[in-house]
């Protein structure tokens, strides 16, 4: 009797897998989807596993649910200080002056998307200039990088000058509004290495990809790629190059190399507080600057200059032979409609070691499968060609809120 019981219980079991077997492999051959998500299974169960194993699990947690969607929010600020030395100061006869440009803050708002630490993000601004913009950032728990674009128009900025005229010093400031805008752009590309990356996580406070569960820091490794333009060339703008000696556009390019130190404060589980400074030396600085000339000189006319006459663009001479015409004095601003300016050539200069500093904060805190975060980041760089001089400050502030699936 057992053992009719037993025999029927084989023969079941035996029906019972070939008929399943004979379920999955219709369901394979007929479209191949079980196949591939089986191969994707195992793909995600070797990568978890890889993750796992780089980290101490008692100071980071991997989640189990690697992919996430993140809403973000985003206040972006850049300022620009550039100056310039006309004539001779030193000797009482010229000005120096420096002219800022500070557009409003830039909100924006987007959406990032991707698995562990690599993704890309989309976002659309929310001002009067309706751009989008497209990033992609990766982390690991020894390395993080990311690229971040930048560029805008200004008309408005801030003046001040000194002018050294016959022994006299006089301070001209106020707001300056130009007649064309100053055109802006900077790329940043930031890579970091992360020494104690298996109780240190920089990613935790800023794309939430690992959760902090015990405070610990870490020296930090970290290479920036810099590249900056400022285009004065309009026409409209030629007091401006002017007073640039006669530079109209400007493009910088900077790599950094620098050692500094990050630490996770966990005040209780899932909340994170981030703070990271880095120091960091421009090993490469290079200055590109294109000089312009013009049909008018920066010098105020003396008596009548209407026997000028009209100007040739092909000979670069005024009617009387000249090549240049004074600028009118007062407030006469009629001659802006007959400059013509045009590139004369480019000067190259490759600077000394110069410092910037890397400054960056965030928090966040994770509950369930859903997180939300507050980032800070602030850079500083500076450049200098003969006497002109250029200061950029690029900084931003976002909040994010996410989920994992």
């Amino acid at each position: 009797m057992i053992g009719k019981i037993i025999t029927c219980c084989l023969l079941f079991s035996l029906n019972a897998a070939a008929q399943e077997q004979e379920t999955i492999d219709s369901v394979s051959t007929s479209d191949g989807k079980s196949n591939l998500m089986v191969w994707l299974h195992r793909v995600q169960q070797y990568l978890d596993a890889k993750a796992k194993k780089k980290v101490d699990l008692h100071y980071i947690e991997v989640p189990d649910k690697p992919w996430r969607v993140v809403l973000r929010y985003k206040e972006s600020v850049f300022d620009v200080d550039y100056s310039n030395t006309v004539g001779n100061p030193s000797a009482g006869d010229g000005m120096d002056w420096q002219m800022c440009f500070e557009p409003p803050m830039s909100p924006s708002i987007g959406v990032w998307a991707g698995y562990r630490g690599t993704g890309i993000a989309v976002a659309k601004s929310l001002g009067k200039k309706k751009e989008t913009m497209f990033a992609f950032s990766t982390t690991g728990a020894k390395y993080g990088a990311n690229l971040r674009l930048h560029s805008f128009d200004v008309t408005e900025g801030t003046f001040a000058s000194t002018v050294y005229e016959n022994g006299k010093v006089i301070p001209l400031n106020g707001d300056a509004r130009l007649l064309a805008p100053v055109s802006i752009a900077s790329l940043y590309l930031n890579g970091y290495y992360v020494f104690n990356g298996r109780r240190y996580s920089q990613a935790a406070a800023y794309n939430q990809s690992v959760i902090q569960r015990c405070s610990a820091g870490s020296l930090l490794l970290g290479a920036t790629l810099y590249m900056a333009g400022i285009d004065l060339s309009d026409d409209k703008n030629s007091s401006l190059i002017l007073l640039s000696s006669n530079v109209g556009r400007i493009k910088m390019h900077q790599g950094n190399i620098g050692i500094g130190y990050g630490y996770n404060w966990v005040p209780f589980r899932g909340f994170v507080v981030n703070a990271m400074a880095m120091p960091t030396i421009c090993f490469y600085n290079r200055v590109k600057v294109y000089k312009y000339d013009c049909n008018y000189e920066l010098v105020e006319a003396k008596g009548s200059t209407a026997d000028y006459g009209q100007w040739n663009p092909e000979t670069h001479t005024w009617a009387n032979g000249k090549t240049h015409r004074p600028i009118p004095s007062g407030n006469d601003t009629s001659w802006y409609d007959e400059v013509d300016s045009w590139e004369v050539g480019s000067e190259t200069d490759y600077s000394l070691l110069r410092f910037n500093v890397d400054l960056r904060l965030g928090i966040a805190y994770n509950w369930s499968n859903y997180f939300i975060g507050a980032q800070a980041q602030f850079n500083n760089f500076s450049f200098k060609k003969d006497q002109c001089k250029v200061n950029l400050f690029d900084a931003y502030a976002r909040m994010s809120f996410g989920v994992r699936l």
